[in-house]
């Protein structure tokens, strides 16, 4: 007879979770405080909520964060999925090692490195330094998670269904569209969205290479925290506490309806 959790896992999760979630917990309740003072409760308040919304600055560096994500986070999917085609499908051609230890150096690089010699590329290329220097940093950075993300569902997939689409009268291309791509589609949603989180969370290696008007949420808010943490900066973490949250919630949605399906 199998017995429940005994009272010292229950005790250990329990402390493991508020560890986790009571700091989230306290910030979302304290953008609703009244006060000035982060640290004192006046009371409920919505002000620093509409404060946000007259903050041109935040809102744009809300702005350039997001599309940052959305362009860097698509361009390293679509990048790293025929990274990891190549790995898996192209066997052992000459500079496979090379290839695959670049596509796998920024995993274990610092960002620290990363920032510094992106920033020396782009000053030696005599590019400026803004949004699209960032956009293309991210994607290089990115770009490996992806690789790895998908690689791993691609090894795991069935050939022969591919080559059965072929047998039918498809082109390579055609077979992998209609038949490979559908059945590795989670994968390369999972590869975007880890790939868009990263690029959301980044800081230092925008730091090296963003210029003006490419200021990012990260680094409006480190500028922000230096001098002094303001009620307002709970408000904006708590919309994108908000955000990520509804978007976890959705895709497990959609994953119960095609578990059922």
């Amino acid at each position: 007879m199998r017995s429940g959790p005994s009272a010292f896992n229950r005790v250990s999760v329990g402390l493991g979770l508020a560890f986790l979630y009571a700091p989230i917990a306290l910030l979302v309740l304290y953008s609703f405080n009244a006060s000035r003072l982060v640290t004192v409760w006046g009371g409920f308040s919505t002000r620093w909520y509409a404060a946000l919304a007259q903050d041109d600055q935040m809102r744009d560096a809300v702005w350039v964060t997001l599309r940052l994500g959305v362009i860097s986070a698509s361009a390293a999917t679509l990048l790293g999925a025929l990274a990891a085609v190549a790995l898996v499908r192209s066997g052992r051609f000459r500079g496979r090692t090379l290839f695959a230890g670049m596509i796998y150096a920024p995993l274990v690089m610092p960002e620290v490195i990363l920032g510094l010699s992106l920033l020396l590329l782009f000053v030696a290329l005599g590019l400026p330094r803004g949004f699209w220097t960032v956009a293309a940093s991210h994607t290089t950075v990115t770009l490996c998670y992806a690789t790895v993300v998908i690689q791993a569902r691609l090894a795991s997939f069935d050939v022969s269904l591919e080559e059965a689409a072929r047998d039918l009268g498809c082109t390579p291309l055609g077979a992998f569209l209609r038949v490979t791509l559908p059945n590795i589609a989670p994968a390369v949603t999972a590869a975007w969205m880890l790939a868009f989180t990263l690029s959301l969370d980044d800081l230092v290696i925008a730091s090296f290479t963003s210029g003006p008007g490419a200021t990012t949420l990260p680094m409006r808010l480190y500028s922000q925290v230096r001098l002094g943490v303001n009620p307002e900066i709970n408000a904006v973490s708590t919309l994108l506490i908000a955000a990520v949250g509804a978007g976890v919630l959705a895709v497990g949605l959609i994953g119960r309806r095609r578990a059922r399906a």
